[in-house]
């Protein structure tokens, strides 16, 4: 199936033409016979013969935006001036800037701000380390961390090359929660580096979201840094994706009258997120769940288990299945995937139980069409944004972190993880669940919201602290400054 056209290769091509309605009906259906699709059409120059305009369509990938583009330049009448790429225009420059949040006008506003001024609000830090929460970018501040060795289904591609998702990481913190999240794309792959680096750096922020790091290595920072670091460490490859995971699936099961502790479940992946799922999947009362990975069903007679795999055999696949993946499919009520594109086919989920959920989350090829998989399933979701039911883990990042941030958590547990999966799941009251609406838009405002509140709570009973001013009455209003002398 060839892949449908997406705003992600969207082109705004600018082209001069006959003042005459045959010429635009000539473009546009030039345009939707290659397969385009024309979502604007903007008039920039108008005379008595000639027009200008710039024409903004959809395609399917960079070699079918040529294809469009070469098919213009055969029209009659029609030249063509500048292509451009919305997505890297985007970009362009960076997705992300500073400024300042006090008004540098005169030279007491300056004074106050810089020096001589900020000597005593030093000391006052220095006299009372937690005073960096109230008087400095810390208390709302998170560091998105990455070293670039598997940059979302790219693989390693260093550093430099992973600015541009960090950026984006920043820019949703920001949207969604209101956090100031800064991209740390660090040049070192040993794991004593990158928790040196991380450490380093950890007094600017009150968390650290790690990001695109390759597993196993991304288990062991993960662990030292949690284990080292008094601010909570995330890791969204694996948790985030838990979480809105879990919180799908919850919904999945009410609509087709199934519960998690006696579901079937089969999980493809044993990689990060496939390992975290399972985590919290346990945590949330799944039983039967069965993972699987390149080398087939992961059971404790299976040879070579290191990592996480030795875990794994251990907590999983209580009816002692073997074989691969289609012999574990079988019979089974669920499908997760985190794995790879195209590893099922309509007839393997034709043999699951009746009533199936398809997860199908690989990017950008989904474990199977969701097409395919709608044949048989009754329920259906992928990673990608065309289809019905993203699991899309900016249902659950900003929140946790806005969560965390106003509790001013010293650390993330599976608590936590699991308060914002229900809460997430919640956002989907019982008049709008149906197959094809699981989870909630992640433009719902109430997402963030909930998330944050639910997370909040458990971190304030785990630290058995109570506060009764709001999240966002908090971000509004400091709290009380230990002033000097105090």
């Amino acid at each position: 199936m060839s892949p449908a056209p997406s705003v992600s290769y969207s082109i705004t091509i600018r082209v001069e033409f006959d003042a005459h309605s045959a010429a635009v009906s000539a473009i546009t259906s030039t345009i939707e016979e290659r397969g385009g699709s024309v979502t604007a059409l903007d008039v920039s120059a108008s005379g008595p013969a000639r027009m200008r305009a710039d024409i903004t369509v959809m395609t399917a990938g960079h070699d079918h935006a040529m294809e469009v583009v070469e098919a213009l330049r055969g029209v009659k009448g029609v030249e063509l001036g500048k292509v451009s790429d919305r997505t890297f225009l985007a970009h362009l420059g960076g997705k992300l800037t500073v400024e300042s949040k006090v008004p540098i006008r005169h030279r007491d506003d300056l004074s106050m701000v810089y020096t001589p001024g900020v000597a005593r609000v030093v000391r006052a830090i220095a006299d009372n380390p937690d005073d960096a929460r109230r008087l400095t970018i810390k208390r709302n501040t998170v560091a998105v961390v990455t070293d670039g060795s598997a940059i979302l289904g790219l693989g390693d591609l260093g550093p430099l090359a992973a600015m541009p998702v960090m950026e984006g990481k920043a820019a949703l913190f920001k949207r969604f929660a209101g956090i100031d999240a800064f991209p740390i794309c660090l040049d070192a792959q040993s794991v004593d580096d990158i928790v040196s680096h991380v450490k380093a750096i950890a007094p600017v922020f009150a968390g650290i979201n790690l990001e695109d790091i390759s597993a196993p290595r991304c288990f062991e920072i993960e662990d030292r840094l949690r284990a080292e670091l008094d601010i909570p460490v995330f890791h969204d490859d694996q948790h985030g994706t838990a979480i809105v995971v879990v919180a799908a699936l919850r919904n999945a099961l009410r609509v087709v009258e199934k519960d998690l502790a006696s579901a079937r479940i089969v999980l493809s992946g044993a990689g990060a997120a496939g390992t975290a799922i399972l985590r919290l999947l346990r945590a949330a009362g799944a039983r039967d769940v069965v993972v699987t990975d390149l080398h087939g069903i992961v059971h404790e007679d299976r040879e070579q288990l290191d990592g996480k795999l030795g875990w794994i055999a251990e907590v999983t696949n209580p009816r002692g299945l073997t074989g691969g993946l289609r012999e574990a499919i079988e019979g089974a009520d669920v499908f997760i995937g985190v794995s790879a594109g195209n590893i099922l086919g309509a007839e393997d989920v034709a043999t699951m139980a009746p009533r199936s959920v398809v997860f199908a989350m690989a990017n950008p090829t989904p474990e199977i069409d969701p097409a395919e998989a709608a044949k048989h399933a009754e329920v259906v979701a992928t990673g990608r944004s065309d289809f019905a039911n993203q699991i899309n883990n900016v249902l659950a990042f900003p929140g946790v972190f806005r969560g965390l941030l106003d509790a001013r958590a010293k650390d993330v547990n599976d608590r936590m993880l699991l308060a914002a999966a229900e809460a997430l799941a919640d956002v989907v009251g019982e008049e709008e669940l149906n197959p094809t609406y699981i989870v909630p838009s992640v433009f719902n405002e109430k997402v963030t919201t909930a998330v944050a509140s639910a997370v909040e709570r458990v971190a304030r009973e785990d630290a058995g602290t109570v506060d009764t001013i709001t999240g966002a009455m908090r971000a509004i209003h400091p709290d009380e400054i230990t002033l000097p002398g105090r």
